[in-house]
């Protein structure tokens, strides 16, 4: 393999970097930093993970029980912002108490997505990268109920050099930029966290099993990016108005048939992609 850092917008590399338990300190430092100062996280406990084709999940507390969902999506999905919504009520569910007398009080639940794409809904007015959701009250635009945050980072948009990186957040969205295209560890990035995190990206430290988990999902990774730009290319290319959004559908009817093709059930097929069941049904 010609990189020698990991890509961490694959399964293998988000999850070696944030939901390994041996890396927590790369957790903790980038949720810090992502909170603009608002949190001092000193530890963090791992409730579980999840993938599925086009994103990966890592769920974890702190230590005064505030929830944190950490997400990395590759894929835009037409409900991705009703899905965000959705698995933001499981660990408010989970705390729900059985017996005894609740008085329903809440610790904050706070969901985070690093997005691959440029989410045009509802932000296509945005320039920046970083956007922050609360409940707010219409009239006087202040915030409602500060337990529920919805924080989304458009990794694309961040366009910073090396010698433009000011903050702890810049270099960390320059990693998550351009980790898989450096070949060396950049002079701007001296923190000890990024010491242990190129330690934990070079590939050339995997054992056998590693290489083979990370070179199958680098794989997937390139699966759906590339049917996707191939579809939006040739609708590009037909010189069609709406070429582009045709095109992103193209690609994803692509990715719903590899996901197919690999034994995944049509059900989850429909629901990460946003297709019907019935279209996903025809496509066998």
């Amino acid at each position: 393999m010609a990189e020698k850092y990991i890509n961490p917008h694959t399964d293998f590399g988000f999850k070696r970097l944030f939901g390994s338990e041996c890396n927590t300190e790369l957790l903790i430092s980038f949720l810090n930093t992502i909170f603009h100062g608002k949190q001092n996280i000193q530890k963090v406990t791992y409730i579980n993970s999840e993938s599925r084709p086009g994103f990966f999940v890592v769920r974890c507390e702190n230590d005064k029980g505030e929830k944190f969902i950490v997400e990395m999506q590759n894929v835009y999905q037409e409900f991705f912002k009703d899905r965000t919504i959705y698995y933001s009520t499981f660990p408010i569910r989970e705390q729900a108490q059985r017996g005894g007398d609740w008085d329903f009080h809440l610790n904050p639940v706070y969901t985070i997505g690093l997005l691959n794409f440029n989410f045009a809904d509802g932000l296509e007015n945005a320039k920046r990268w970083h956007h922050e959701v609360k409940l707010m009250e219409v009239d006087t635009h202040e915030v409602f109920y500060d337990k529920l945050t919805y924080i989304y980072v458009e990794i694309p948009k961040f366009d910073k050099k090396e010698s433009e990186l000011e903050s702890m957040y810049d270099k960390w969205m320059y990693v998550l930029k351009n980790l898989s295209n450096l070949m060396q560890r950049p002079a701007a990035l001296q923190e000890r966290v990024f010491t242990r995190l190129f330690e934990q990206a070079e590939i050339s430290k995997f054992d056998k099993q590693e290489l083979k988990l990370y070179e199958d999902s680098i794989n997937a990774y390139r699966d759906i990016v590339n049917a996707i730009r191939t579809a939006e290319k040739k609708k590009y290319a037909e010189g069609r108005a709406e070429g582009r959004a045709e095109g992103r559908a193209e690609g994803i009817v692509e990715v719903a048939k590899k996901m197919l093709l690999k034994g995944i059930s049509a059900e989850l097929v429909a629901e990460m992609t946003g297709m019907s069941l019935d279209e996903v049904s025809k496509l066998k």
